[in-house]
């Protein structure tokens, strides 16, 4: 399977997430950003959270700059791209559009851990079947 390397996603603002004020909770583009995280992984020919796995993704930073409101029944896109895989960790960036006009861009860093029943999770190396998935965007 060639690596992938990033992905667009598309959705439509739900009312639930939205505030009093009619426009998204700034809360939910990381859950925008997450969906399409899982996506791109789905479309690797794995998931991020498989069964009894001995490993997990915890997030260890996010950030986002917020340019336009999105309000409900807006449909919208996240462009999610691999920026960066380290050893232990994956990058990735991302930019919201309606209508093709930015609605906020950031980014996403997860972690590698091994998880063993009675342990404290530690970071790990990236299993090789996982990053053989993925590539760096150019």
């Amino acid at each position: 399977m060639t690596p992938i390397s990033r992905i667009t996603y598309r959705r439509r603002v739900q009312f639930a997430e939205t505030d009093a004020s009619g426009i998204v909770h700034f809360t939910n583009f990381f859950r925008y950003v997450e969906e399409a995280e899982h996506a791109l992984w789905r479309a690797a020919g794995i998931s991020i959270a498989e069964r009894d796995a001995e490993i997990g993704w915890p997030r260890v930073a996010a950030s986002f700059q917020f340019k336009r409101p999105l309000r409900f029944e807006d449909q919208f896109e996240v462009d999610l791209v691999v920026a960066e895989i380290t050893g232990k960790t994956i990058r990735y960036s991302a930019v919201l559009r309606k209508d093709a006009e930015l609605a906020a861009e950031g980014s996403l860093t997860i972690i590698c851990v091994r998880r063993r029943p009675g342990e404290p999770i530690r970071a790990t190396d990236i299993p090789p079947h996982i990053r053989s998935r993925f590539a760096v965007a150019d």
